[in-house]
């Protein structure tokens, strides 16, 4: 068995390509293989910024001898058959084929072998194959050559069992030989196989491990914050990002000028992540601390002193402009720059800005009394600021900031600290992970907001479809449960949902709140499904209609649940499912209904007389218990039919010669349905 490694150097690979790049190489070099008939042991593939590579372990030396028999016709068939036979196999004479017999007589049989190709010449045919179709998300031409990779490529290391294997791709033909560090250790150098390929890269300076030179960043950062009683903040997309610019992690420290520690820490923060790529350090209460964390790609005879100086100069240069967008901004009131949302169009079909802030400010004040301690004037007050920070120059230039900024701006013009927390909080929660408001006054203008977009796309048809969600309505859907069930709120969302839509001055659909159910009552599946609770209790709640309350909904999902794992549930479930069953199959049968009333002059067994006395008890008890959501004693009640029913199907023949009792007897199977029904819709349930 044998091992292949090939590399594929060129310039430096965007780092957020390159973790895909490795993965679509193994992948598509692999599936070739396969389809070749080649076994192997393992396959590993690796990226620098400079190299993607792949390490196949335990291949043949060839594919292995295959072996063909094909079955022809009869010893004297006719010509025809003979003829077709011999083409079919691609041979022109039966002289080549076998007679074998069997219990109907002597047949023809042709056996053809096919020597295995040797694998240096799969390997080549899959190497250059998977160059030809890989797909980046953008490439290039260079030179006067065709081919197209994502940065110019310069060499192709392509070796197998310690021998060149002949691939070439545009100018490029494969070799033994890549280079080390661009700086540090460029020389060319040959390699044998890829543990002498890793230990020459390691010594030229050169950690071809993503995830060892993550770790080594990490280590690096959190020594530094060590020495210093810090914190490193934790950026995990940052620390994958910085490994994929480096091939040899170099950390070092740096100080920020005490002049812009004033300037809000987010405002700091995202200008060293985004335009520098640096981490920051934190104290321990969770502030800013004047530091910042810089990885290099290369050594320094001064131990890093000129690097160091030279990114903070540079971060001088970047903090000076934050600094003075924040000092631009705090000469005016916030207030003052709604007006100018009148210039920003939120969407073609839906408005400005500035219009949808008059429609969240009144969908908050509909919110309000469902939200306890949503006190009307300070929503309002946080409504009309709460997009204002989009016409601000430090938004204008960290996009990502927009709320964040607002709280300062807010809080610099002495506004409420919860017409300020709100402003930053209107946006929450952004995912999953990201913290739900809990504050009165911040939960009325977040939900306002996401149900002003979910009504405003649905009403022009701009709805989420199985691959697409541009608007990003299902996050809002999923923001606006977590808002609701999260803090308890009673609010009927069909009602609110109407409310929104007539807040419009464009013509909406007329019909959006029924979709808008069906929608989050999808979301809420999946928003449940992730805790562990079953999604066919939420279709059978929903599919009885009209329940617009999550938390109510949600009670009775949990009554429903604890129900169902009982012996009394479970029993009474498939009862239910038999009883539906019979009734529907002879509705079918009969072409009628068997909704109406029983007659109590021909129930004429004890079972089917208690049974019916039972169901006249349970069904409006049910509906007196749901309506007045006592759902866990509406359970206790359906709980109650169970011995009954069983005792029905045991004793009671339904589909009596009797036709008047038969009828009898299929009405009160329905209203076995009918009991249940008033819980939820039990067809909806699995199992």
């Amino acid at each position: 068995m044998a091992e292949f490694l090939l590399e594929l150097f060129s310039e430096e690979i965007p780092a957020r390509m390159q973790a895909r790049a490795a993965e679509d190489l193994k992948t598509q070099i692999r599936k070739f293989l396969e389809s070749a008939g080649l076994t192997f042991d393992s396959a590993e593939s690796f990226v620098t910024p400079r190299r993607i590579a792949l390490v196949v372990d335990g291949l043949p030396a060839a594919q292995p001898d295959i072996r063909e028999e094909r079955k022809g016709p009869r010893v004297g068939a006719p010509d025809k058959a003979i003829e077709g036979f011999l083409k079919a196999a691609g041979i022109d004479t039966l002289d080549l084929c076998e007679k074998r017999e069997d219990k109907k007589g002597d047949f023809y049989v042709y056996v053809s072998e096919r020597k295995g190709r040797p694998t240096e010449e799969i390997l080549a045919a899959a190497t250059s194959d998977a160059m030809e179709r890989f797909s980046w998300p953008k490439s290039m031409r260079w030179g006067a050559h065709a081919s197209r990779w994502v940065r110019p490529l310069h060499r192709i290391v392509a070796v197998f069992d310690g021998k060149v294997v002949p691939v070439a791709f545009g100018p490029v033909t494969a070799g033994n030989e890549t280079q080390g560090h661009r700086f540090l250790a460029p020389a060319v150098f040959a390699v044998n196989d890829f543990s002498d390929y890793k230990s020459k890269l390691r010594a030229a300076k050169i950690l071809l491990d993503s995830a060892e030179r993550r770790q080594l960043i990490a280590s690096e950062i959190a020594r530094f914050a060590s020495e210093s009683g810090l914190a490193a903040r934790e950026d995990p997309g940052l620390l994958d990002e910085v490994a994929g610019l480096v091939e040899w992690p170099v950390v070092y420290r740096g100080r920020i000028d005490d002049k812009f520690m004033a300037v809000p820490q987010e405002m700091l923060i995202t200008a060293m992540r985004e335009h520098q790529k640096y981490f920051s350090l934190l104290t321990a209460e969770g502030k800013l601390a004047p530091y910042f964390i810089v990885v290099a790609n290369t050594e320094t005879a001064d131990g890093g002193k000129e690097v160091v100086a030279g990114n903070e100069r540079v971060l001088r240069a970047r903090l000076s402009d934050a600094k003075f967008f924040w000092d631009q901004d705090c000469k005016k009131k916030l207030e003052t720059r709604v007006e100018k949302l009148r210039d920003r169009v939120f969407h073609a079909k839906l408005g400005t800005d500035l219009e949808r802030v008059a429609r969240i400010r009144r969908l908050a004040a509909v919110l309000c009394p469902y939200i306890p301690g949503a006190e009307p004037a300070m929503v309002d007050r946080a409504a009309l600021l709460a997009k204002a920070d989009l016409a601000t120059d430090a938004v204008f230039e960290f996009t990502e900031l927009q709320g964040v900024m607002g709280r300062y701006y807010a809080l610099n013009d002495g506004e409420p600290a919860a017409v300020a927390d709100a402003i930053a909080e209107h946006y929450s929660p952004l995912g999953p992970n990201d913290s739900c408001p809990s504050k009165p006054v911040s939960v009325a203008v977040a939900l306002a907001d996401k149900i002003d977009a979910l009504v405003g796309f649905f009403g022009i048809d701009e709805k989420p479809t199985g691959s697409k969600d541009p608007f990003a309505l299902r996050r809002a859907a999923l923001g606006v449960i977590r808002l609701i069930i999260e803090n308890n709120l009673r609010v009927p969302l069909a009602a609110i949902f109407e409310a929104g839509r007539t807040f419009y001055s464009q013509s909406l659909a007329k019909e959006i709140a029924g979709e808008l159910m069906t929608f989050f009552a999808d979301r809420l599946k999946v928003h449940l499904r992730e805790k562990g609770a079953r999604y066919d209790l939420i279709s059978a709640v929903f599919a009885l209609g009209g329940e617009d309350d999550l938390v109510r909904l949600l009670s009775r999902v949990d009554a429903l649940t604890g129900f169902l794992v009982s012996e009394d549930g479970a029993n009474l479930l498939t009862a239910f499912k038999r009883a539906s069953n019979i009734v529907r199959i002879e509705e079918k049968k009969d072409g009628k209904t068997y909704d109406g009333g029983i007659e109590e002059d021909k129930l004429q067994q004890e079972e089917e007389i208690i049974l019916h006395k039972k169901l006249e008890e349970a069904i409006p008890s049910i509906a007196e218990k749901v309506k007045n959501e006592r759902f866990d004693e509406a359970m206790l009640v359906l709980a109650g039919l169970r011995m009954p029913v069983d005792a029905f199907f045991d004793h009671v023949t339904v589909n009596s010669e009797e036709p008047p009792l038969r009828i009898n007897r299929l009405r009160l199977l329905s209203q076995i349905r009918s009991a249940l029904g008033g819980v939820a819709d039990f067809s909806k349930i699995e199992g």
